[in-house]
């Protein structure tokens, strides 16, 4: 802790306790004097924490619910009572689950919007204008390949990723001027806990796909902020699925996605409580 004086710039990274918010904690660690890194689990950010200070580089950790509503206000204090302000945030937290929208708990896929749409906007809005005002450092905001459709059978989860690409190209238009860059990461499948917490994992679509390592998404999307560089599509395949998206009319795509993302085990959203496997119902006919 400080006791005032100047404050230092810090990269403040949510959702670094795994995956690709840890492997861009290390990564950024490499390059800037600190890294701040958040998410719930204390232990977890400590162990990374621990490795980045065995590197050489300095880490503070934050451990906090982001899904609190005051979560970006105890931050902003938290860094002021360590001489820090927030140079550069990257936006990683966030979940999925892949599953018939009228069949999922409603509770937890609004609490994906809570946390991939709201806890994202409400970061970016409380450190944004003092990125401006300083004419410097910017945001890294995690969104996905599935931004560029919808996503039938993970409709919440699609949806919030295109609110993340379209809010970060509007964000980076508005702060050009000031210095400030705003870079949107969209990576096709990448191999982290997300495929197993989600249920991804188990459906044809996520089984066909490659799927790229969290240190590569990581440099990839360092290296597109630190060129300034508004969209970062790390890796071929999801490139192509972009390409896919972009020609294929929705009466095509829309069916394929939704046969791709379903599981034979899975109830029929219909409501007649069969597996989408027994049911004959027309839904599942397209």
């Amino acid at each position: 802790m400080t006791g005032g004086g100047e404050l230092l710039p810090a990269t403040v990274i949510l959702g670094a306790s795994r995956g690709i918010g840890r492997s861009i904690a290390k990564i950024a660690a490499r390059d800037v004097a600190t890294v701040v890194l958040v998410a719930r689990s204390e232990a977890h950010l400590e162990a990374v924490a621990e490795e980045i200070r065995s590197a050489g580089g300095r880490a503070v950790v934050f451990p906090i619910d982001l899904a609190s509503r005051d979560a970006s206000k105890q931050l902003e204090s938290f860094l002021a009572e360590y001489g820090l302000f927030c140079d550069v945030l990257v936006n990683n937290a966030g979940y999925g689950l892949r599953g018939a929208a009228t069949l999922l708990p409603i509770a937890d896929q609004l609490g994906m919007i809570d946390l991939n749409i709201r806890t994202l906007a409400d970061f970016t809005l409380r450190f944004s204008p003092g990125m401006a005002r300083r004419g410097r450092g910017g945001v890294i905001n995690l969104g996905s390949v599935a931004s560029f459709l919808a996503g039938p059978n993970m409709a919440v989860y699609y949806a919030s990723k295109s609110f993340v690409r379209s809010f970060s190209a509007a964000l980076s238009q508005e702060l050009r001027a000031t210095g400030v860059t705003v870079t949107c990461v969209a990576p096709g499948p990448t191999a982290t806990d997300f495929l197993d917490s989600s249920g991804a994992g188990r459906a044809t679509l996520f089984k066909i796909l490659p799927k790229l390592s969290a240190d590569y998404v990581a440099e990839q999307a360092w290296r597109g902020f630190r060129s300034g560089r508004r969209l970062v599509v790390p890796g071929v395949s999801a490139k192509v699925l972009i390409v896919i998206a972009t020609v294929l009319p929705n009466s095509l795509l829309l069916p394929l996605v939704s046969r791709l993302q379903r599981r034979k085990s899975d109830l029929c959203p219909c409501g007649s409580g069969e597996t989408s496997a027994k049911c004959k119902c027309s839904s599942l006919r397209s």
